[in-house]
């Protein structure tokens, strides 16, 4: 059952991608997911969440990856995301764009556990 448009309960979400509960629960608790909660503590998908899940799925079935890749695979996405708008905002200037292009960067060399 659908609490409203955008938001499903785990059984919902779960049949919806062709997955188990349990694995939802498992990625929940791995933290790649994040759904929201009733007042009754049910877990609520919603359909950003079901993307995201989608994406996870096809990594680990099509991909081959591994959870902890996956999750790696997540944040340097996350990192790259945020990336994006740099590349775009003409209200920075030069230096500030620099600035925080580099800061994305190391963060992202961090995460692979990349020295300089």
């Amino acid at each position: 059952m659908a609490v409203d448009q955008n938001l499903f309960f785990i059984s919902v979400a779960a049949r919806m991608l062709g997955m188990h509960p349990q694995t939802l629960r498992k990625y929940e608790r791995l933290g790649l997911v994040q759904p929201s909660r009733t007042i009754g503590s049910m877990r609520l998908y919603s359909r950003d969440e079901l993307e995201r899940l989608k994406l996870i799925k096809r990594l680990v079935d099509d991909g081959g990856i591994n959870l902890a890749g996956v999750q790696r695979l997540l944040e340097i996405a996350e990192v790259v995301q945020r990336l994006r708008p740099l590349m775009r905002e003409d209200g920075l200037s030069a230096r500030d764009a620099r600035r925080r292009l580099s800061q994305e960067l190391d963060a992202l060399t961090r995460m692979l556990g990349i020295d300089d």
